[in-house]
C-alpha cells in the first residue's frame, strides 16, 4: 500500500468497451448471449448506458484505433476473419445519444493526436462537453498501429518518444483554445450590446514546432472548459506525459505487483510535475466473471473459454507490441524484441515469467489474452469478487477498475446485479451519484482544471506563448545573465 493512502476508500468503476464486435475477448462474439454485433445500433449503446448508470458506474470508457491490426502475418486476413477490432466505428458519435438517456454517467472517448489537427478537434471536445453538461473525458492516445500512419499518407508513425513530444504541443494548443481564448463572461446574449463581447475573446497566437494556430477558439466555454484528461501509456515517456497532463490513467498489468509498481510511478510523476500525488485517478484493467455463486461463475468461465479465439488474441497482441507473432512457433518464447508500438506492453511481455520461472511462450499469450485481453481475470460470486477488488485496491493503491467485458452487455449486467451490492455492503462503493460534472464527480473540487495542472497556465490572462517562445526567452535571459 502506498504511504499516506487510507484503506477502505470507495472503488471507482469504468466500463471498457469499443465501437466494434471484438474488443478484448476475440471470438466471444460467437457466444449466443453476446450482443457485440449490435455495436452499429444506437439501441445497444443507449441500453448499455442505462445499465451502467443503474449500477452507479463512474464512466464508460470507449477505446478506439485508426488502423487495422495487420502486423500479424503482415495482412488484414486474420484481423478481418477474427473481427479483432475491425470493423470499428467512431466512438465520439455515440456520446450524445447516451448522454440523452442518462443524467450522471461519464464518457471517456479515445482520440489520437497524430492525424487530426487540434483546431477542429478542440471544437468537437467543447461541443460534447456542452451537450453532456460536462460529463466528457478525452483519452489521449499517440497511436501505435503502422496501418493508421500509412493510410494517413505517412511511411510509418513517428518514433515512440517523438509521438509524445508531438502530443505535448497538441495538448498545449487544446489548452490555449479551451482555457485561454474566451473569458467566462464573453457571451452577453444582450439585444443592445450584442451576443458576444469581442474584447473578451482572444487569439491564441500559437506558433510551434508542429502547429500554427493564430486565431480564436470557435466555441464558448463549456462546463469543464477542458474535458477530463485520460491517458493509458505507462512507458517511461508515457508516465512523464501522464504526470503533466492526465487526470485519470488506465493501466493493464497481469499481476498485483506490477499494478502497484505502475501506480507508484504515476503518483511520483504527478509530484515531479508540481501536482498533488493524488491528482491522478488510476484505473486497473480487470475482467470480472460473476454470478450468484462461485460455482455459477466458474461454469460461465469454462463456457466462455470454449469460444475464445487464439488467433484473434495473437492478432491483438501483435498490434499492441508491433511484433508479428505469426513468425514464432506456438511453444517458442517471444524473447527480446525492439518495437515502435506500445512500449509498456512490450516491457511487460519481456518481463513475464511463468510459475516455473520460464518466459511465456506464444501459446501462453494466446490463451491468456483470449478472454479479457492483457488484464487479469477475476471469477467468483458477487461477494467473492467484491472482497477481492477491495483487497486489490488496498494492496496496489488503484482508485478503481476499468472493467472489460467477455460478453456484452451480459458481463456488465452481472456486475451491476451481483458485485455492486456486495461492494456497497462493504462500504467500498457509492450508493448515489455526486451532482455536477465528471471532473467534480471524480475529485470533488469543482468543474475546472485545478491550479496545479499544466493546462491551468494557459487560462485567460495566462501564458499563451508557445513552448518554443518560452525556451527562447529563457535562453535569452541566461545569455544576458552570463554577459
Amino acid at each position: 500500500m502506498t504511504e499516506n493512502r487510507p484503506s477502505g476508500r470507495e472503488i471507482l468503476f469504468n466500463a471498457f468497451d469499443m465501437n466494434c464486435v471484438a474488443h478484448q475477448s476475440p471470438g466471444l462474439w460467437r457466444h449466443p448471449d453476446d450482443h457485440a454485433r449490435d455495436y452499429a445500433t444506437l439501441s445497444y449503446w443507449t441500453g448499455l448506458a442505462r445499465t451502467l448508470e443503474r449500477g452507479l458506474f463512474d464512466g464508460l470508457f470507449i477505446a478506439d484505433v485508426l488502423g487495422t491490426y495487420d502486423v500479424y502475418g503482415a495482412t488484414n486476413e486474420a484481423p478481418l476473419r477474427t473481427g479483432a477490432q475491425v470493423p470499428v466505428n467512431d466512438p465520439i458519435l455515440l456520446v450524445s445519444a447516451m448522454a440523452a438517456v442518462t443524467d450522471h454517467l461519464g464518457f471517456g472517448v479515445t482520440a489520437g493526436t497524430a492525424y487530426e489537427h487540434p483546431y477542429p478537434f478542440a471544437r468537437r471536445l467543447a461541443t460534447l462537453d456542452h451537450l453532456t453538461n460536462g460529463r466528457v473525458g478525452w483519452n489521449v492516445v499517440t497511436g501505435y498501429l503502422p496501418s493508421a500512419a500509412q493510410n494517413m499518407g505517412h511511411h510509418d508513425q513517428m518514433s515512440h518518444d517523438e509521438r509524445y513530444d508531438h502530443a505535448d504541443e497538441y495538448l498545449e494548443v487544446i489548452y490555449k483554445l479551451l482555457e485561454g481564448s474566451w473569458d467566462d463572461d464573453a457571451v452577453l446574449d444582450d439585444p443592445e450590446a450584442g451576443f458576444v463581447d469581442p474584447a473578451k475573446v482572444h487569439a491564441i497566437n500559437h506558433h510551434g514546432r508542429y502547429f500554427d494556430v493564430p486565431g480564436i477558439a470557435l466555441t464558448a466555454p463549456s462546463p469543464q472548459r477542458t474535458p477530463v484528461i485520460y491517458q493509458a501509456g505507462t512507458s517511461r515517456r508515457g508516465v512523464r506525459f501522464a504526470g503533466e497532463n492526465a487526470e485519470a490513467v488506465f493501466i493493464s498489468t497481469p499481476t498485483a505487483e506490477l499494478t502497484a509498481d505502475s501506480v507508484r510511478k504515476l503518483r511520483a510523476a504527478a509530484e515531479a510535475a508540481g501536482r498533488d500525488r493524488e491528482a491522478i485517478k488510476v484505473f486497473a484493467m480487470q475482467t470480472v466473471i460473476t454470478g450468484a455463486t462461485d460455482e455459477e461463475a466458474e461454469a460461465k468461465f469454462e463456457e466462455y473459454r470454449r469460444y475464445a479465439d487464439p488467433e484473434g488474441a495473437l492478432v491483438l497482441l501483435s498490434g499492441w507490441t508491433g511484433v508479428d507473432l505469426s513468425r514464432f512457433a506456438l511453444d517458442e518464447p517471444v524473447g527480446n524484441v525492439e518495437s515502435n508500438a506500445i512500449q509498456s506492453t512490450v516491457e511487460t511481455i519481456l518481463g513475464a515469467r511463468r510459475g516455473d520461472g520460464r518466459p511465456w511462450t506464444v501459446r501462453d499469450f494466446s490463451e491468456y489474452i483470449g478472454i479479457g485481453g492483457f488484464g487479469p481475470i477475476l471469477v467468483g460470486s458477487g461477494a467473492t469478487v467484491a472482497r477481492r477488488l477491495a483487497e486489490l485496491q488496498d494492496l496496489t493503491d488503484v482508485d478503481g477498475f476499468n472493467l472489460a467485458y467477455v460478453i456484452t452487455p451480459g458481463t456488465f449486467e452481472d456486475i451491476v446485479t451481483y458485485v455492486v451490492p456486495e461492494l456497497q455492503k462493504l462500504g467500498r462503493y457509492k450508493t448515489e451519484y455526486t451532482s455536477g460534472t465528471l471532473r467534480h464527480k471524480l475529485f470533488g473540487a469543482g468543474d475546472r482544471l485545478p491550479d496545479d495542472h499544466r493546462g491551468s497556465r494557459f487560462r485567460v490572462g495566462g501564458d499563451l506563448s508557445t513552448a518554443s517562445d518560452r525556451l527562447e526567452s529563457i535562453s535569452s535571459q541566461l545569455t544576458a545573465a552570463s554577459a
